[in-house]
């Protein structure tokens, strides 16, 4: 039994230390090897309706218990960490305590009914188990990760060296940095005392699959005759489930971490296939399993239905911070095909804005999407050749495509303002805009008939809404000219 615990430790592990690669990773090859990894975490794959994912999900549930929430999903192998670190603290700490179901049901509701209600699905994923780890990862392990990085670059330059290179650590919102960080402490508090707390009475994924994991095949099993009532078991669960007093394992919150069966010196916990069931139990289970199915049937149609600024001068101006533009329609990815998809489908885990090499997405700020990644172009445009956030969204709110596809793909269009351009207000030419547009949109054409100071005209019809020419324009804090959103995507 002590090996099948270290395989499970072992698998936990490489999947923890890969998923969070992906958040970290700034050359972009690490999500050709592991990319699958966020993919088959299960909100993102019912989101992405991948029903391959979700059918062996749910069947490894069935054959095993809870094997996803101890082994696959990083929320939940993180809290293991923070439990595990306690025990040099204090051992044989857990006791038995009953279930919170009404806390749990709650939970779930609250969760579906937000994720049903059109711009609540922000608010919803901030309990969502992969989503919150994305956060954490993203806005608070990757920036350490990168000033790591920084530093030994500056000492392999010193030595002659180019094994590494510094890159830029951009903090891309306080408000994603600062949930983020309230997540990992209070989460981590929790674990660190009473281990499972979160994943067996908040976490909508943990009650979703604890109504399979009770009818699980192969499950820990008490055996009475052999129990002397010592309670080593019980105080060795971190999910609080083993009832030692009268013989009962609560399966719907046993997350399988196997812990339990080396502490028992008596042999009364084994781990094999569930014996035959009588008659009257296969009634109760039958009738269990349909309320389940029901539930569970609610679960996915729900599911299923201010940033940091980089200086840069443009050659033409002062030095001084671009101010973001008030857009009347965010800017979506393309791949996301409308706002409306990409709404419903992101979990705001912030993979996409972890690998975007250009800086162009961050977290929004706005209630309706809360740290669901939005476009801005004050650090970089969204480069055509690109399409890395949509190779690397494992909920499909970024479809993949192809860079062909991106360019026939119009997300926005850019809008000319005439009081901001240096053009008008100080009678020089300019044309920065234009000479950056890589469709042709904006073409130069004289201002009052002036051949030499000319004035960007554009063509929304063949606008892609790259960001080029409001990431490039030199004037200061808002740019001349910026690209206004479109709610549904326009594909040639």
């Amino acid at each position: 039994m002590a090996m099948l615990r270290k395989f499970r430790t072992v698998i936990a592990i490489v999947f923890f230390l890969s998923l969070t690669l992906l958040f970290l990773d700034f050359t972009g090859t690490i999500h050709c090897y592991l990319g699958w990894m966020a993919k088959v975490q299960l909100l993102p794959a019912l989101l992405a309706l991948n029903v391959a994912v979700v059918a062996l999900l749910l069947l490894l549930t069935f054959l095993f218990g809870r094997v996803y929430c101890s082994v696959i999903c990083p929320l939940g192998v993180m809290q293991d960490i923070f439990a595990w670190t306690s025990k040099h603290f204090k051992k044989n700490r857990y006791t038995y305590s009953p279930a919170k179901n009404k806390l749990r049901i709650a939970a779930l509701i609250v969760f579906v009914a937000l994720t049903l209600i059109p711009g609540a699905s922000a608010i919803a994923h901030l309990i969502a188990p992969y989503s919150a780890y994305g956060r954490i990862a993203a806005n608070l392990f990757a920036p350490v990760y990168l000033w790591c990085n920084n530093l030994l670059a500056y000492f392999a330059e010193r030595a002659e060296s180019y094994t590494f290179y510094s890159v830029d650590v951009w903090l891309k919102s306080g408000i994603s940095i600062a949930v983020a960080a309230a997540t990992l402490i209070g989460i981590s508090f929790l674990a660190w005392r009473n281990g499972r707390t979160w994943c067996n009475n908040i976490c909508p994924v943990g009650t979703a699959l604890g109504f399979i994991a009770k009818y699980s095949l192969i499950k820990i099993h008490l055996d009475n005759e052999k129990c002397i009532k010592c309670g080593l078991c019980a105080k060795n669960c971190k999910s609080s489930c083993i009832d030692v007093k009268n013989g009962k394992i609560d399966y719907s919150r046993c997350v399988a971490c196997y812990d339990c069966l080396d502490t028992c010196k008596k042999g009364a916990l084994t781990y094999k296939l569930k014996p035959s069931c009588k008659k009257k139990e296969i009634e109760n289970t039958d009738a269990s399993r349909r309320k389940f199915i029901a539930t569970g049937a609610i679960l996915t149609a729900g599911i299923t239905l201010k940033a940091q600024e980089k200086k840069m001068d443009g050659g033409l101006s002062a030095i001084q911070d671009k101010k973001i533009p008030t857009r009347s329609t965010a800017l979506k990815p393309a791949g996301s095909l409308s706002i409306k998809h990409f709404s419903n489908h992101c979990t705001a885990c912030q993979l996409c804005v972890s690998v975007c090499p250009n800086g162009v997405l961050r977290p929004s700020e706005k209630l309706d999407s809360l740290m669901q990644p939005e476009m801005s172009y004050e650090r970089g445009y969204c480069r055509p050749e690109c399409v890395r956030c949509s190779e690397v969204c494992p909920t499909g709110a970024i479809r993949r495509i192809t860079t062909n596809e991106k360019s026939a793909v119009h997300i926005g269009y850019a809008v000319w303002i005439k009081e901001n351009c240096l053009v008008t207000n100080d009678s020089i030419s300019c044309g920065k805009c234009a000479n950056v547009c890589p469709t042709g949109a904006i073409i130069m054409t004289p201002q009052n008939g002036d051949e030499s100071t000319k004035i960007p005209c554009v063509n929304t019809e063949r606008c892609i809404g790259c960001g080029a020419c409001e990431n490039m324009c030199p004037a200061r804090p808002l740019s001349a000219i910026y690209v206004e959103g479109r709610e549904t995507h326009i594909v040639d």
